[in-house]
């Protein structure tokens, strides 16, 4: 019998209750192990539940479960920081796994929590932290382990593929595909940790740390996010050949002498050319592409959020660290350094930039020559006459994001420009 704790029973916890006893002949079948949810902490006692609990198992005492020397294993669902960060520490201090799928959390202290655990002798596991039911985490730590990974772009957040989705095939405004996002329940009433780009973020920072092995927090993590992509811009995307997508990159240069690599974590809407396997990435779907020396391209691909393929990530690590718990081992991190990290301005791309500038003879001229004063070459061009004033669609040659950055604020000086309307990276074909 292994008698788990369980912190938090909010959508993942409920459905994770429900997967433990549906699996439980099942997972004794295959390992030997018993799972039984012996005690729930939660908020509120009085809040209605779809899940029933046998009487006195549930209580407002997180860290009571935590201490209950008739618990085993701790299941961490509750968000956040603190008290999280409190409890967790507690839990392996006293010799107990821990399963967690808080990417705040992870993004945040998980250094500090990954030596607690490898001190105590004991798992700290984190599937569910990135990508729901995609499993991401243990392929990079143990499958991959024999591979320099190069770089790992994802789709890690379902929020805003879909609003980007809807826009994409239904034509819909950010703010119409925001709101009926919110009404499906996919967005937050205060949605900014997706549309802003900050869950992506930390769930970049912890996919970094894994891949790289290097250390990498939620604030090494270059963010932008989707708020100023226009119908326009997706419809020019799309006549060049792109799709729109909010991507996390992590990107290792590694040295010769082997040593600690290197790394730029960014988060930012980007042209993904249509043949790429993350162009076709759907609605609320998400996707990981990981590249490798030895491995060359692969991609996982599922559902990156909900109760049960998030909780189905969460008994998966839930029943590793029960049987090594059994074993009397745990599976180490081992050493994690801290990252060297690439400021955003060392970055380089191509870029795709929509300017609204003066109809009138010469403009193209004098904005083209303020490219190239930045170095900045030019790769394809368009112009369209709106009226008295005229856009214009610029997709350049790899360059530098100083460079471009340089190039922008000097077309914002121009009298002839009335507006940078659009800037987005373009990932090559």
């Amino acid at each position: 019998m292994v008698r788990i704790g369980l912190l938090g029973c909010g959508n993942v916890g409920a459905a994770l209750i429900d997967l433990i006893a549906e699996q439980a002949d099942a997972v004794e079948l295959r390992t030997g192990l018993r799972l039984e949810v012996t005690r729930v902490a939660v908020r509120n006692l009085a809040k209605a539940r779809p899940v029933e609990l046998p009487e006195g198992c549930v209580t407002h005492d997180a860290g009571g479960v935590v201490n209950d020397p008739a618990v085993d294993v701790v299941v961490e669902l509750i968000g956040g920081i603190e008290p999280a960060r409190s409890l967790v520490l507690d839990a392996l201090k006293s010799g107990k796994p821990v399963v967690t799928a808080n990417k705040e959390l992870l993004a945040n202290v998980g250094e500090e929590l990954f030596a607690a655990a490898d001190a105590a002798g004991v798992d700290l596991l984190f599937e569910a932290s990135v990508g729901g039911a995609i499993p991401i985490i243990r392929p990079l730590r143990e499958s991959l382990a024999g591979t320099r990974v190069r770089r790992v772009t994802g789709i890690v957040n379902g929020t805003t593929n879909y609003i980007l989705t809807r826009m994409s095939e239904e034509g819909a405004t950010y703010a119409e595909a925001l709101a009926e996002a919110q009404g499906l329940g996919y967005a937050e009433r205060d949605p900014t940790a997706d549309v802003d780009g900050y869950d992506a973020g930390a769930k970049a920072a912890i996919l970094a740390t894994i891949a790289f092995g290097a250390s990498v927090v939620a604030g090494d993590v270059y963010h932008e996010g989707i708020s100023a992509v226009t119908p326009a811009d997706i419809g020019f995307a799309h006549r060049l050949g792109y799709e729109i997508k909010l991507l996390a990159v992590a990107e290792a240069h590694y040295d010769d002498a082997g040593g600690v690599p290197e790394v730029a974590v960014r988060v930012h809407p980007a042209m993904v050319p249509a043949d790429h396997p993350l162009a076709s990435v759907r609605g609320s779907f998400n996707a990981v592409f990981v590249e490798g020396e030895a491995v060359g391209e692969l991609m996982l691909y599922g559902r990156g959020a909900g109760g049960r393929p998030t909780a189905s990530a969460v008994l998966g690590d839930v029943v590793d660290a029960a049987g090594n718990l059994r074993r009397g081992t745990h599976a180490p991190l081992g050493l994690l350094p801290r990252a060297v990290i690439r400021p955003i301005d060392e970055m380089r791309s191509e870029y795709y930039l929509h300017l609204e500038v003066v109809d009138r003879p010469g403009v193209l001229h004098t904005v083209s020559g303020v490219f190239a004063e930045h170095g900045v070459s030019i790769r394809s061009m368009e112009q369209e006459g709106l009226g008295d004033e005229a856009r214009l669609i610029f997709i350049t040659h790899d360059a530098a994001e100083s460079a471009v950055q340089a190039t922008l604020a000097a077309l914002r000086g121009l009298e002839v420009v009335d507006r940078v309307t659009s800037v987005l990276r373009v990932v090559s074909g």
